[in-house]
């Protein structure tokens, strides 16, 4: 048996097939906006009042622990948060300005680099080396060093 002729077995025409299809009971895939199960513990990075970024990071978390040995970086969303050679912290935009690839912290150069076209950029942000036609976002730090918690935000 064909399968339009199993379907019409069923009494289902083609318009009722096709309402259906639409609603999504036949669809084999999940829609995309499924949420995947939760595995970055950090808070959302911009503070709903403001509208500008504005998180902690508890350094204690996996996650973050990283961050606490100078060199360590991680990305929290679309930020680059380093502790550089001298074990201050940065965060930049985590997007190089030359074609949106994401960059590295390099701890050797202390600098950050693009893997793409080999565009590098100062830990202000500022570009050292082209073909990136503009500087990284910086953002502010400040570390409160008993609790171990960095907070990162925009003024």
């Amino acid at each position: 048996m064909k399968r339009s002729e199993f379907i019409r077995s069923l009494g289902l025409g083609s318009g009722a097939l096709m309402a259906i299809y639409c609603m999504g009971a036949l669809s084999s895939c999940a829609k995309e906006d499924t949420p995947l199960p939760a595995t970055n513990t950090n808070p959302p990075i911009i503070n709903p009042n403001s509208g500008k970024v504005d998180f902690t990071l508890d350094l204690t978390q996996a996650t973050n622990k990283v961050l606490t040995t100078e060199g360590g970086y991680l990305y929290n969303d679309t930020i680059l948060i380093a502790r550089t050679k001298l074990g201050n912290f940065v965060a930049l935009s985590k997007f190089c300005t030359h074609e949106g690839t994401t960059v590295v912290y390099q701890k050797d150069s202390d600098d950050v680099y693009c893997p793409n076209h080999g565009s590098t950029y100062a830990l202000t942000g500022k570009v050292i080396k082209s073909p990136a036609p503009a500087p990284l976002k910086q953002y502010q730090t400040e570390y409160n060093s008993t609790s171990l918690k960095l907070r990162v935000f925009e003024s």
